[in-house]
């Protein structure tokens, strides 16, 4: 197996590929991982929540991290780690372009809803709670992969 270090656009054309990412936020030295299905366009990951507690984090301290991974098998794989800032994309009306465009970016995929507007029950929230979009507009971001030799 060899192991070699990513470049920017190698890490953002393997982001661009894949659905599933783990996002951690922390707030008072407590980490907190959740996985969220996203979207990435022009430097930002896009996602979509229902009010909570990775919400409630992230207002309150606005850095956060998603890891997305591949494994082909056991010696090839793919790892991709961002670093950036929360943006909540309320209903201000100057927002409303950029909340539009996550939405038009998230549907265009099945179930793209899903885990965010899913309590662990799997059943979707009944209070009546108002879904919001945001992203994590990337400052950092890093990658590496492992290919079997031969």
């Amino acid at each position: 197996m060899q192991v070699q270090t990513m470049s920017r656009l190698q890490c953002t054309k393997f982001l661009e590929t894949q659905r599933l990412g783990y996002l951690a936020c922390a707030l008072n030295d407590r980490p907190y991982v959740v996985p969220i299905y996203y979207a990435l366009e022009n430097n930002a990951i896009y996602s979509f929540s229902m009010p909570g507690k990775k919400v409630d984090i992230m207002r309150a301290n606005p850095q956060a991290a998603m890891v997305v991974e591949q494994f082909s098998d056991n010696r090839s794989w793919t790892s991709v780690m961002v670093q950036g800032h929360y943006e909540e994309l309320s209903d201000d009306a100057d927002l409303m372009v950029e909340r539009e465009r996550a939405w038009s970016l998230l549907s265009k995929y099945a179930n793209w809803w899903e885990p965010g507007a899913l309590k662990p029950s799997g059943a979707p929230a009944e209070d009546h709670s108002h879904p919001l979009f945001y992203r994590l507009v990337i400052d950092e971001v890093v990658g590496r992969e492992a290919v079997n030799a031969t």
